[in-house]
């Protein structure tokens, strides 16, 4: 069982740790040894989304990068030089199937979440339709980091669909290469998701 690389992105307040081999699992803590132990606990409910074999095997450290404002903010937003490694055709398959598993997810809490949510700091207190119209136009968002571009009003449907051709394009023309695209996309819906399920009680 081949092991899984972990990064931390440090910032001023907090640290992500993140898994580069399965997109969406990454968790955020005070300290790298804080944010370890959160990637850890959330394992349970990661290993839930993925509906292909979950083989993580020994998490292995690769090494920091400094975080940015993005960082600070609360989102991981750095390219980290493990993003320039290659990406075999059969691993970007993997990894979008990996981010097809999040959507699918996201989309089953939102249809068995209640619209009103408990209200506290995370997430500045949106109900559940608010974060679904949040992670919809977020997405539409980074279709431009993909090099590809949607109008707006387009179905989410025929959306998340540019967004898959875009990944399993053989050349990738936009700011984000290949593996931070998938991370980064896969880490927002995830952390909506557990977010609607953290709230609706």
């Amino acid at each position: 069982m081949s092991p899984t690389r972990v990064y931390f992105e440090v910032g001023r307040t907090s640290i992500f740790a993140a898994a580069m081999e399965w997109p969406g699992w990454c968790r955020r803590a005070k300290t790298r040894d804080l944010a370890l132990e959160a990637l850890l606990d959330y394992l349970p409910r990661y290993e839930a989304i993925v509906t292909s074999a979950f083989t993580p095997g020994k998490l292995e450290v690769v090494g920091d990068v400094t975080g940015n404002a993005t960082t600070d903010f609360g989102a991981p937003g750095v390219l980290t030089p493990w993003d320039s490694d290659s990406l075999s055709a059969s691993a970007r398959k993997k990894q979008v199937s990996i981010l097809i598993d999040c959507w699918d997810y996201f989309d089953g809490v939102v249809t068995a979440s209640n619209p009103n949510l408990a209200k506290g700091p995370r997430g500045g207190g949106r109900d559940r339709d608010a974060i679904v119209d949040h992670v919809r136009e977020a997405e539409r968002h980074y279709c431009a980091k993909l090099g590809a571009k949607v109008p707006p009003r387009t179905p989410w449907r025929a959306q998340r669909d540019v967004i898959t051709t875009a990944l399993l394009a053989r050349t990738q023309q936009g700011a984000w290469p290949p593996r931070y695209s998938m991370r980064r996309l896969a880490w927002h819906v995830v952390d909506h998701a557990w977010e609607i399920e953290d709230k609706r009680g």
